[in-house]
């Protein structure tokens, strides 16, 4: 175990900057913070970097570099209000592109909530879903506050970045539902049409989904509610449409 002290120790400069987008990108590297996230990231064989901690127990229970730092340089890495005591510098995992886009998908147009995201994903792992696609525009999926969301989902779970047109294109090209979601030109939820094999389109907090993705799906729907709530958090929207649509 090493130990570094000061906070102005060159490889704490290095790991700060991992609070940033820009340097996550140029270094392919983020951060997560907490013992439940860490023992997720190990669980799922996620490549870790390295391990920091101001605790003495996890010098036996890693086998890569394991970084002691003092209570200070602790709360000069941490995101949380009070210090979880470890953290770990993880690789950006790039997983393998689907061979079939048969299974449930969901695809995430322009969402900008972390909490929304890293709930999404969660929601996602706990329904089976077989993998999420954050598109262009869509808070970035490193953020700490999506991985805190998350509550490790994010290492068990498939999530891929790109253009949603060409997804959806890809999922009409071998016959998979695109089930869109909009509060206007859209039918009920009916419970009883259900799918073996979808992708579930959400999207942005405020303006929903983009136009031009609307016009490709196989369908569009909206969640009956209540005509004295205004609407539902696109989070738990989310759920309800997919333990809804799952065959």
């Amino acid at each position: 175990m090493k130990t570094i002290e000061s906070t102005k120790n060159e490889r704490v400069k290095a790991w700060k900057k991992l609070h940033t987008k820009k340097g996550r990108e140029q270094s392919g590297l983020f951060l997560i913070e907490g013992e439940h996230l860490v023992e997720e990231a190990i669980a799922a064989t996620f490549d870790l970097d390295a391990i920091i901690t101001t605790r003495e127990e996890w010098r036996t229970s890693f086998a890569g570099d394991v970084f002691y730092v003092t209570p200070g340089v602790m709360k000069e890495l941490s995101q949380t209000e009070t210090a979880q005591g470890v953290m770990a510098v993880c690789r950006k995992k790039k997983w393998k592109e689907p061979y079939s886009l048969t299974g449930t998908y969901v695809f995430l147009d322009r969402l900008q909530d972390p909490g929304n995201v890293g709930t999404i994903i969660r929601t996602a792992l706990a329904m089976n879903v077989t993998a999420v696609v954050c598109g262009h525009g869509t808070v970035d999926l490193y953020n700490d506050k999506v991985i805190r969301s998350t509550q490790g989902a994010l290492f068990h779970l498939p999530v891929y970045h790109g253009d949603l047109h060409q997804w959806v294109d890809a999922c009409k090209d071998v016959n998979t539902p695109v089930i869109g979601t909009d509060l206007t030109n859209a039918k009920p939820l009916n419970k009883n049409v259900t799918y073996e094999s979808f992708a579930l389109l959400v999207g942005n907090e405020g303006e929903g989904v983009q136009p031009s993705l609307l016009e490709k799906t196989t369908d569009n729907v909206y969640i009956p509610i209540h005509e004295r709530a205004e609407s539902l958090n696109v989070g738990i929207a989310t759920g309800i449409l997919l333990f809804s649509l799952q065959r």
